[in-house]
């Protein structure tokens, strides 16, 4: 068989490594701190090193926003993305690389790449919030969270509204349904495939982009906080009672809000 053949034969193991190498990749540069001026250790437990004025001297939170700063949060919001969305993405991505015609199945790279582009819009939208609230003075230097409590709360109520809205729900199941989504929206060639990766990015930002927002009440440098949040959209998406475990989030949600509110 040519070399080539074998190539598309082993596609899907081929696109199992690659997505969990691109997976590993972008914990790897959570974990450095790269983009984000903290080591590990401040990383997971921000809060305690708030204590430390040198620590909070060493921060980047507040600093001017010259363009320099300006992609390099970019770049964290965009990894941080892929880090937190393409493991639950990933059963949809071998799926279409299985699916996929073998004259057509180098375009399953296409397709993650419109999926990953969705997700750098986001991205982008999340970048010039957070310059907005720092030119407020409206995120600490430590963890990158929300220092206003009323603001802490406002977004913890509207992700737990979301949360159990039918909105969420339509939006959830999009992305639990692998099968049904190619099987309605197929179509062929690269350009075909990125068309596809771009529309199911869009009912996972749909899905997942208030979830997102709570980044910034738990702390955006925050990787404990990350990770759950990683965890919860994994649950969400891939177990069989996922729209339970997003009722009981957004539950969850609206009481912490109303204990940030009463404390």
């Amino acid at each position: 068989m040519p070399i080539w053949g074998v190539v598309l034969a082993r596609h899907r193991l081929i696109s199992l490594v690659a997505l969990a190498v691109l997976i590993l990749l972008a914990w790897g540069w959570l974990l450095s701190g790269a983009g984000m001026g903290m080591a590990l250790t401040a990383s997971l437990f921000p809060a305690g090193l708030a204590e430390d004025p040198m620590a909070a001297m060493m921060m980047p939170g507040d600093m001017p926003w010259a363009m320099a700063r300006f992609v390099m949060t970019f770049a964290m919001w965009w990894v941080m993305m892929v880090a937190m969305m393409l493991p639950s993405a990933a059963p949809m991505v071998l799926l279409y690389a299985r699916a996929a015609p073998a004259s057509t199945r180098p375009a399953t790279e296409s397709f993650t790449l419109g999926y990953l582009l969705v997700w750098g819009f986001f991205s982008l939208i999340a970048t010039l919030a957070q310059w907005r609230l720092a030119a407020m003075a409206m995120l600490s230097p430590m963890a990158m969270a929300t220092s206003s409590r009323p603001l802490a709360a406002a977004l913890l109520i509207a992700a737990g509204t979301y949360q159990i809205s039918p909105w969420k729900d339509a939006c959830l199941r999009q992305c639990r349904n692998p099968a049904q989504f190619l099987s309605r929206h197929y179509r062929p060639g690269w350009a075909g495939a990125l068309r596809m990766g771009a529309l199911h990015g869009a009912w996972c930002v749909g899905c997942c982009w208030m979830l997102m927002a709570l980044l910034f009440v738990g702390g955006i440098m925050n990787l404990a906080w990350i990770a759950l949040l990683t965890l919860l959209v994994g649950l969400e998406k891939l177990l069989p009672w996922g729209r339970v475990v997003s009722v009981a989030a957004g539950i969850g949600c609206i009481l912490s809000a109303w204990a940030i509110l009463m404390g």
